[in-house]
C-alpha cells in the first residue's frame, strides 16, 4: 500500500496541475509559463544528480565495480533511449508549429498531449527505480529518499499539468476535456514505475545502470525541451530563475528526507 501510494504521488501532481484549467483564464500568462517550465527543469536536474546518479555511483562502488562505469553507460543509454522515442513518437511542442517524430495524421491536441507524455516516461522510470532500490535494501536508497523523489516529481508535474491543459483550452477544447487530456498525460508515470520496479527486482546488479539510465532520460528532456522552451522569446531570465528555484527545492527535499 505504501509503495502504491508513492507511485501515484507524481500522477496526483499532474492531475492537480491539469485542474487549474477550471480556475485560470483562457490563456496562461507567458511569464508564469516560463517560470513553471524553468522550475520543472531545475527539479529534474537536481533529481538526476542527487536521487539517481550519486546513488548509482555509490552502489557500483559497493558492488566492487568501477564506480563511474555504470553511471556513464546508463546515462548515455537513457539519453539515447529518449532520443529514439523523440524521433519516433509523433508530437508537438507548445511554441512550435512543426510536429516532430514520424509523420502521422493526428490532431494538434493529441500531439500536444504526446509531447508531455514523452516527458513523463523518464519521470516514471526514476520513481520506479528508486522505490525498487529502497525495497531491495542494501542499496543506499531509503524509502524516505524514494518518497522525496516522488514528491519532487509531483511538484514539477503540477506546472506540467497546467502547461498542457491551459493551451488545450486556448485552442478551443472544453475545460473538462482539457483537464482529462492533461491528467491522462501523466498516467504513463505509475505504469512506467511499476515496470521499472519489476525489472530492477529481477536484476539487482543492473540497478546502478537503471538509476543512471533514468537520469540520462530526464536530462534529455531538460536539455531538448524544457530549457529551450523556457528561454524562447522574451522574459528568458524568468525561466532561469525558475530553474534555480526548482533545483534548490529538489535538492533540499532529497538531502533533508533522503
Amino acid at each position: 500500500m505504501q509503495i502504491a501510494l508513492g507511485l501515484m504521488i507524481p500522477f496526483l501532481g499532474t492531475t492537480l496541475g491539469s485542474a487549474m484549467v477550471f480556475f485560470m483564464r483562457k490563456e496562461m500568462n507567458l511569464k508564469l509559463e516560463k517560470m513553471l517550465l524553468g522550475f520543472a527543469a531545475g527539479v529534474m536536474i537536481a533529481a538526476s544528480v542527487w536521487s539517481l546518479l550519486i546513488p548509482a555511483i555509490d552502489m557500483a562502488e559497493e558492488q566492487g565495480k568501477v564506480a563511474w562505469f555504470p553511471a556513464t553507460v546508463g546515462f548515455l543509454g537513457g539519453m539515447a533511449f529518449l532520443l529514439l522515442l523523440d524521433s519516433l513518437i509523433p508530437h508537438l511542442h507548445l511554441e512550435s508549429g512543426k510536429p516532430e517524430g514520424i509523420e502521422a495524421n493526428l490532431k494538434k491536441t493529441t500531439m500536444l498531449v504526446l509531447a508531455v507524455t514523452l516527458h513523463n516516461i523518464p519521470e516514471g522510470m526514476s520513481v520506479g527505480v528508486t522505490f525498487a532500490g529502497a525495497l531491495i535494501g542494501d542499496t543506499g536508497i531509503t524509502m524516505a529518499g524514494a518518497f522525496a523523489l516522488a514528491a519532487g516529481i509531483a511538484i514539477q508535474n503540477f506546472p506540467e499539468g497546467a502547461i498542457i491543459s491551459m493551451p488545450l483550452r486556448s485552442e478551443g477544447t472544453s475545460r473538462l476535456r482539457s483537464f482529462a487530456y492533461g491528467a491522462l498525460s501523466g498516467i504513463v508515470e505509475p505504469v512506467g514505475a511499476v515496470i521499472t520496479i519489476l525489472l530492477a527486482r529481477q536484476i539487482v546488479p543492473a540497478l546502478p545502470y537503471l538509476l543512471a539510465f533514468a537520469a540520462g532520460a530526464m536530462i534529455y528532456v531538460v536539455v531538448e525541451e524544457l530549457i529551450p522552451e523556457s528561454q524562447m522569446g522574451e522574459h528568458s531570465n524568468i525561466g532561469t530563475i525558475g530553474v534555480a528555484f526548482g533545483f534548490v527545492v529538489m535538492m533540499i527535499l532529497d538531502v533533508a528526507l533522503g
